[in-house]
């Protein structure tokens, strides 16, 4: 297999990954597969940079926000973490982190246990408590301030306090309490985890006052002033101010991380709440303020996670499943075993080529692993069943239609498009999805029912459904009280922010990242709508721009504007103006800052490493791209300046030194 080939298949098997995380709140791979399936990408990628606009895929945020209570917008994103599970995995991880700033020696870190719980953001407002948000992804969570109330945290602030302070931390049960809450009723968590997230996120705050949560504070937010230099000196004042604060949390060398690793991995057991890893965080502040986020995480932080844990059972069936875009994805239906304390079904079988490498064969006894609360892989057959090697489908399994494989494609695709009903389907689920419109009672179930009825067709058919209330009401297992529910829960969706928006068409490969990285570029929805119509001409100003975009590139353009190709998907646009307003994109730029807003390209030998300087151009609110066009505000050019100065010169571009972008950018 070609290095392209192998590329091709690895993003692919991301992509679906991140769709069954995000999409379908359903992991199919652990996380010690899903880093590895990056860090090969990265590596082909490092060899062959002309195929980074390839990588759209390589970036995703954790959970979206529950059903059920009122969003709120993070003032300061929560995201996730870049996890490692070995001492090398954590040098190379700290060694490139150095590399992006141009630095050698050695750091020193705050180790904290990972809890495993539910992640919280508590602010407070003239000290006294005001609202306490889940993370949801990252963006955007629950309102949960009634629930933790019942909790024990500090309702006020000391007077020394900032007037305005977000801190975050996680929110759990610890291993006798959740044993209690289970022989106390009918219903089993299946872990502290998942009874500390079911406790914290009841729509009625008194049940989750009879159950039992705990609260670790360990990060902050935005805050009106800053209140400490190091992360260790900022957890010290969160005790004074009354926050528990994990006690095995401990300050560091570098060199120190393998022991304290091992130490605590022999305590795991003994501890009375449940713990996957440990996260090492940068401890000066000012050094965690430099290095900034990447994608899905900050750079400052990695979760050294425990090994992966393993099982064995019998391969009872492999089903195939088809996505939105025609994809077949076959999985493995397992006779139930109980890995890591979580029952499991079904594991990912990824593609036809996964299935033949491993020889897998229903009747097997396979080995599982498990890394996390996500359906595990299979690792390979430990004693055959006698069966028959599996034959893929060459007709989708739904529809009938002829299913193909294309040149350097691993996914063989159903050819009905949206006369395929799991196509259409399965397109409307996800608009309905957390990620996307997110609408409370639009699962899988009601879309496939409402679909059945006639009533669902397209995004904008989901807008009307109101006119059968009334319908609603009387099928079976509706009633007066949940339709009328549903007609409010659409209604409350008629707003809709920008990155949501364009993440709920289901273009292919525009993941919520990727989503995200075009709402902060356009800003708007008419600039993006406008600028994708013209970027389906190849070579023109807009099709270039589209490319240009950091993250984006050329590939992932070509498939945007194969998107607004199609009459039926604008026409699917015109009909959704018609029934959505869609808000302009969240900013984080420094509203007085020189670069908010602009377009900037970094040219030539900077003193500071480059990746640091688009780093903190971004954080100023400026949209870097590549390539230097007449849309370009600034170009900063440093030592040895090539083709890209020159075209800024031809085109009247504002050039600048480094000196002068520091100047203009505070720093």
């Amino acid at each position: 297999m070609s290095d392209k080939a192998k590329l091709q298949e690895i993003l692919a098997r991301i992509d679906a990954a991140n769709a069954a995380y995000h999409e379908r709140d359903a992991p199919e791979i652990t996380d010690a597969e899903y880093d590895a399936m990056r860090r090969e990408a990265e590596a082909i990628l490092a060899a062959h940079p002309e195929w980074r606009d390839m990588a759209g895929a390589l970036a995703e945020v954790g959970a979206r926000p529950a059903s059920g209570f009122k969003k709120v917008r993070h003032r300061t994103p929560m995201l996730s973490l870049e996890n490692v599970f070995d001492a090398e995995e954590f040098r190379e991880f700290w060694q490139g982190k150095k590399r992006f700033l141009g630095q050698d020696g050695t750091w020193e870190f705050v180790a904290e246990p990972k809890i495993d719980g539910l992640s919280i953001s508590l602010t407070y407002e003239g000290r006294h408590l005001v609202r306490a948000a889940t993370r949801g992804d990252g963006t955007e969570g629950e309102d949960v301030t009634a629930n933790i109330l019942t909790l024990d945290v500090p309702r006020m602030l000391p007077k020394d306090a900032p007037g305005f302070i977000e801190i975050r931390g996680e929110v759990y049960m610890t291993k006798a309490d959740f044993m209690a809450l289970n022989s106390s009723q009918e219903r089993q968590f299946a872990n502290p985890r998942n009874a500390a997230a079911g406790s914290l996120r009841q729509l009625d705050a008194a049940i989750t006052a009879r159950r039992k949560l705990s609260l670790f504070a360990y990060a902050q937010g935005e805050t009106s002033v800053p209140v400490a230099e190091t992360h260790w000196d900022y957890l010290a004042t969160l005790r004074r101010w009354g926050f528990e604060v994990n006690p095995l949390s401990k300050l560091l060398a570098e060199d120190g991380a393998e022991t304290f690793q091992e130490d605590i991995g022999t305590q795991r057991a003994a501890l009375p709440y449940d713990i996957d890893g440990v996260v090492y965080k940068v401890n000066d502040l000012r050094l965690q303020s430099r290095l900034g986020f990447v994608g899905r995480a900050p750079r400052w932080a990695c979760a050294w996670k425990f090994p992966a844990e393993k099982a064995s059972t019998v391969l009872e069936d492999i089903e195939i499943q088809v996505g939105r875009t025609g994809a077949l994805t076959p999985r493995a239906r397992l006779k139930p075993v109980n890995v890591g304390g979580v029952l499991v079904t079904y594991a990912t079988l990824h593609n036809e080529d996964e299935i033949a490498r491993k020889n897998v064969r229903i009747g097997d006894v396979v080995e599982l692993q498990r890394a996390g609360d996500v359906i595990p892989q299979i690792l390979g057959v430990l004693k055959s069943g006698g069966g028959e090697a599996y034959k893929f489908p060459a007709h989708c399994p739904v529809c009938g239609s002829l299913a193909v494989r294309a040149d350097d494609d691993v996914v063989r695709r159903c050819t009905g498009g949206l006369s395929c009903p799991a196509q259409m389907v399965e397109r409307l689920i996800h608009f309905c999805s957390r990620g996307a419109f997110d609408i409370e009672g639009m699962g899988e179930k009601t879309v496939r029912e409402f679909y059945e009825a006639g009533w669902l067709h397209t995004p904008a058919d989901i807008f009307a459904l109101p006119a059968h209330e009334a319908e609603i009401a009387e099928r079976e297992g509706w009633g007066p009280v949940s339709a009328a529910k549903l007609s409010a829960a659409i209604a409350a969706r008629r707003e809709i922010g920008l990155e949501r928006f364009i993440y709920a068409l289901g273009i292919r490969r525009i993941g919520e990242n990727n989503a995200k990285l075009l709402a902060r570029h356009y800003g708007s929805y008419t600039p993006w709508k406008t600028g994708m119509e013209a970027a389906v001409v190849i070579g023109s100003d807009s099709r270039l721009e589209l490319g240009s975009i950091s993250g984006i590139g050329p590939a992932i353009a070509s498939d945007l504007a194969a998107f607004f190709a199609e009459a039926h998907n604008l026409q699917t646009l015109v009909a959704l103006e018609r029934e959505v307003h869609v808000l302009d994109a969240v900013s984080a730029a420094v509203v007085d800052s020189p670069f908010a807003g602009k377009v900037m390209v970094f040219t030539g030998t900077l003193s500071m490493a480059r990746p640091e300087a688009k780093a903190r151009a971004e954080a100023l609110g400026a949209k870097v791209t590549e390539s230097v066009s007449k849309k370009t505000d600034f170009v900063v050019a440093g030592e040895d300046a090539g083709s890209k100065a020159k075209k800024a010169a031809e085109l009247g571009v504002r050039m600048l030194t480094e000196q002068e972008f520091r100047e203009m950018a505070g720093f």
